[in-house]
Formats: structure tokens, C-alpha cells, sequence
């Protein structure tokens, strides 16, 4: 009776937690851990779409592995968001800062990024990285499952990285951050292509362009732009639904044959035209 009860009580989660989670490779090596919380509160569908498994901060030093610069592409990530001085930011489900760090250089000491994470061995680790280098400009922020802990109508941009697809409520977080964004704030969700057998990434943590714009403009969300250019993974930029920034269609991911096969069909490439400059 007593093992049963317990077993009822325990998830088994991924890497860093449901806000920090890394890529998942299709042969995976990391460790996992156990935690406890509600199981009947946890939803294992969003709109036809898996939610997946999420790791703990055991798996944090894979967050920092050297092949992820190969994998992801970090720098062209970070050109690509178009960041300006003094912007505020967050890093959703930062972990141990992969992501965290690059930002807050970025913005500037009169900027700051919000380093949001579910786990406090995560934000400790963040700040074991970040102090060293002497950012000062990084404000670390112990989430909840349900509640990110944002400001209203200050930031400039949520990213998101390998982290939407696992998220405990995928509802409850996006009203969250709709809430959270300026007038001209974007969240940016980077996630592995679905569209790709050849990203060597589990299915399960994939999500294909559709999905994505199903799940986040069902939320009062609109696609203002996106990047193709990273190796294995889409880059989508949104705005609140009331934004002044122009809707953009989106257009299909394509693989380097198909683009080929195609010339008619052009793929963004570059910062300039993935989305549109931010005004002062």
C-alpha cells in the first residue's frame, strides 16, 4: 500500500526541468532523476501534441557541452534575435545559463536579462558562471510549474529555447509571458525540426512548424518573423495578438534538397530578413 501511494506520487523528469530542459539526442546519455508532484494536475496532451519528459539539474553540465556550439549554432542564434543596449529579456528555462550569459552581454549593464528557471541548483549554477565574469546585469528568477514570476508589460523578448515543448501547461505559461511583453515584445521559440529525420533528436522532443504555430496563436500570439538558418532547429518570432508589429506569413521549412530542387521557393537566411529591426 505504502509503495503503491509512493509510486502514484513520482515523475520521472528529463534535463533540468520542464523550463530548462537541453536537446535530447536520439542516443541520450544524460542522467535522470526523480522528483515528486501532482500527477493528476500534469496534461500529457496539448492540441494533439505529446508534452514531453523533462530532466533534472544532474544533466546540467551536458547543457554546456562543447558539440552544442557544432549543433545549435549559439552565435547565429544570438545575431539573429537582434538584440539592442538596455533591452530587457529572459531567458525561459535558462538552466545553468548557456544562453543567459551571451544576452546579458548583449544588452548591457543598463539592461538586464531575467533568468528564469523551476530549479534553484539550476539558478545557483547560473550564478556560479555568471559572477566570474562579472555580470551583474542578470536577475534570477525561482518559477513556479504554472507561474514564470515575470513582470507586466516590460520585456522586450522571452526566448525560449529546447524548452516550450515540455512545458507543464503550455496555456497557463503562454498567458503568462503575453502578459509580461511590451507593446513591441516578442517571444521566440527555438525548437528542434520535426520536419527533419536527419536531426538526430528524439521525436518526441521535436516539434514541426505547424505545431508551433497551432499551440502559440491559439494563445492571442502572431507570427512577426522567423530564421532557417541554424542547423537543426526553426526559429519563430511572435507578438501579442495587438501588437503594431506587421504579421508575417509563414514559410514552409525546407531541406537543402528540396530548396535546390525548387530555386523558385526562396529559405531566410540572414538576420536582416528573418524579422523585422525593433524602433529605439
Amino acid at each position: 500500500m505504502r509503495l503503491s501511494l509512493l509510486l502514484s506520487l513520482v515523475i520521472t523528469f528529463g534535463s533540468g526541468n520542464c523550463l530548462s530542459c537541453p536537446s535530447l539526442l536520439a542516443e541520450e546519455s544524460g542522467a535522470s532523476t526523480q522528483e515528486t508532484r501532482p500527477r493528476e494536475t500534469r496534461p500529457s496532451w496539448y492540441l494533439g501534441r505529446q508534452i514531453a519528459p523533462t530532466m533534472s539539474a544532474d544533466g546540467a553540465e551536458w547543457l554546456i557541452r562543447k558539440s552544442r556550439v557544432r549543433e545549435e549554432q549559439p552565435r547565429k542564434l544570438l545575431e539573429a534575435l537582434q538584440i539592442k543596449r538596455g533591452q530587457q529579456v529572459c531567458d525561459f528555462g535558462c538552466g545553468n545559463g548557456y544562453h543567459t550569459l551571451p544576452l546579458a552581454r548583449e544588452v548591457g549593464p543598463r539592461g538586464k536579462v531575467f533568468a528564469v528557471d523551476i530549479q534553484q541548483e539550476m539558478l545557483d549554477l547560473l550564478d556560479a558562471r555568471a559572477q566570474p565574469r562579472g555580470l551583474e546585469n542578470i536577475e534570477p528568477v525561482l518559477a513556479t510549474l504554472t507561474d514564470p514570476k515575470l513582470p507586466r508589460r516590460q520585456l522586450d523578448m522571452v526566448l525560449m529555447v529546447d524548452v516550450y515543448h515540455e512545458l507543464f501547461q503550455p496555456p497557463v505559461i503562454l498567458q503568462a509571458i503575453h502578459a509580461s511583453l511590451n507593446e513591441k515584445g516578442r517571444i521566440v521559440l527555438v525548437e528542434f525540426r520535426e520536419e527533419d529525420p536527419a536531426v538526430p533528436i528524439r521525436p518526441l522532443h521535436k516539434m514541426s512548424q505547424s505545431q508551433v504555430m497551432k499551440e502559440i496563436c491559439a494563445n492571442h500570439f502572431k507570427l512577426v518573423g522567423q530564421f532557417d538558418g541554424l542547423p537543426w532547429q526553426h526559429v519563430l518570432f511572435f507578438a501579442r495578438d495587438d501588437s503594431p508589429l506587421p504579421e508575417k506569413q509563414l514559410v514552409p521549412w525546407q531541406s537543402e534538397e528540396s530548396a535546390q530542387a525548387a530555386p523558385s521557393t526562396t529559405k531566410e537566411s540572414s538576420a536582416e530578413t528573418a524579422v523585422d529591426k525593433q524602433e529605439n
